[in-house]
């Protein structure tokens, strides 16, 4: 098995992996291309699975194998699953835990699974971990719960783990005070940091903010940054952004605030994106997004601010999305509201390069991918939207949900030259035939 899963490391050396959330660079973004600008369900589509139910975590892809989350509501079942890339077949599925959400906003099967090739690693909203090699043989499981303690959130929690370097992150920011009856009067915010083939706990170190309430609950994922020789974890949430040492958890440098004021009900969803030697952190609830010079140490909260948008103003906001980067550009999605908003924005001064009306009805809570000149996201509906990265002209929409979906929330994974799309109801694998 060893063997096997040093192949599979080794074979994303010459092929383009998808193995976590956000792509090869934790950006959003591949080099991948030949992919095409127009399908639908039965137009450039090479295979399609029918889903145990529905799952806002995006699909990882490594080698041949394609892992997907997935809960099933009637039998209260959370599995991880693996998939063939090339023919759609299933290779193997273990249901992970019993459960399947604790409110109507998502579900426990939120989370994107991650994998290094030699790994794969889910995590479900109830605190169960679970780690398998590739073809299946499960190596570890741990509920987080049960081992530090429950968690304090106001909706179900969720948050991705990253696998970098060898290490597993897990992070877990949430409020100080009971939440109803969930969590405790000490309750703490940490990062974890976890051996991935054994599970055995390297280190835990707590990660204090000011913020009030529910504005002390992230459901953001941590992401590797590297800048000048320096290697970084990148952390958001609880109204300020952090970067770590990857190997001690020891904090680097802080930022914040984008909520001055405290306002309490402001929880944190998007993820910290880096590119062009700038952070880009997004405040909620059409606030605005803030570009913090890369590299700092210590509390830079006065000094790090490159700029700012004007969040309702000048329509550069994120509630949800995270936003993407590629080409030498964020592309920042507000997919609330009236108006969904997809603003191509220059790193360094936070020009509004293009701004572009999705024209949807649907809400978008997927975040963005770019690829092969192109961007790709998803809404409620399941309805993808392709976007000219050069233009923002919308080239396309493909209605790959079924009639009357909500709440479609998984982002687009693209690897060896293929689009995998997961709605509520179905894995599609797309591409030029």
């Amino acid at each position: 098995m060893l063997a096997l899963a040093t192949g599979l490391s080794l074979a994303g050396v010459q092929a383009a992996e998808w193995g976590n959330w956000r792509g090869p660079n934790y950006d959003g973004s591949t080099d991948e291309e030949n992919l095409p600008a127009k399908f639908s369900k039965t137009e450039n589509v090479l295979w399609s699975v029918k889903m145990d139910g529905p799952s806002a975590g995006t699909p990882v892809v490594w080698g041949d194998h394609v892992f997907v989350s997935s809960s099933n509501p009637d039998a209260e079942r959370l599995t991880a699953n693996c998939y063939d890339r090339r023919t759609g077949a299933l290779k193997w599925s273990h249901q992970v835990a019993k459960g399947h959400r604790q409110d109507n906003r998502s579900n426990y099967a939120a989370p994107s699974p991650v994998t290094d090739g030699q790994v794969v690693t889910f995590f479900y909203g109830n605190g169960e971990l679970a780690t398998f090699t590739p073809d299946g043989e499960k190596l570890w499981s741990q509920n987080i719960q049960k081992k530090h303690g429950q968690f304090a959130f106001l909706w179900t929690f969720s948050t991705s783990p990253m696998i970098h370097d060898g290490i597993l992150y897990m992070q877990v920011l949430q409020r100080d005070t009971k939440v109803g009856r969930k969590g405790s009067d000490d309750n703490r915010s940490y990062l974890l940091a976890l051996d991935p083939k054994s599970g055995r706990q390297l280190w835990k170190v707590y990660r204090p903010a000011k913020a009030r309430s529910e504005s002390l609950e992230a459901f953001s994922t941590p992401i590797p940054f590297r800048h000048k020789g320096r290697d970084e974890i990148l952390i958001m949430g609880g109204d300020c952004l952090t970067g770590h040492d990857p190997k001690s958890g020891t904090e680097l440098w802080r930022w914040g605030t984008w909520n001055p004021t405290r306002i309490g009900h402001w929880r944190l969803v998007p993820s910290p994106v880096a590119g062009g030697g700038v952070v880009l952190a997004c405040a909620p609830k059409r606030a605005p997004v803030y570009a913090i010079r890369a590299g700092g140490k210590g509390n830079i909260s006065s000094s790090g601010k490159l700029w700012n948008s004007e969040g309702s103003r000048d329509g550069v906001s994120s509630d949800v999305c995270t936003p993407l980067y590629y080409q030498g550009s964020f592309f920042v999605l507000y997919g609330e509201g009236r108006d969904k908003m997809l603003s191509r924005v220059e790193p360094k001064t936070g020009k509004i390069q293009w701004a572009t009306d999705l024209d949807s009805r649907s809400l978008f809570r997927g975040s963005p991918t770019g690829a092969d000149g192109k961007i790709y996201v998803q809404n409620h509906a399941g309805t993808v939207h392709v976007i000219d990265a050069k233009s923002g002209r919308v080239l396309h929409r493909a209605a790959m949900g079924e009639a009357g979906d909500d709440q479609t929330r998984a982002s687009i994974a693209v690897a060896h030259g293929r689009l995998f799309i997961r709605t509520n109801g179905r894995l599609f694998c797309v591409g030029k035939s």
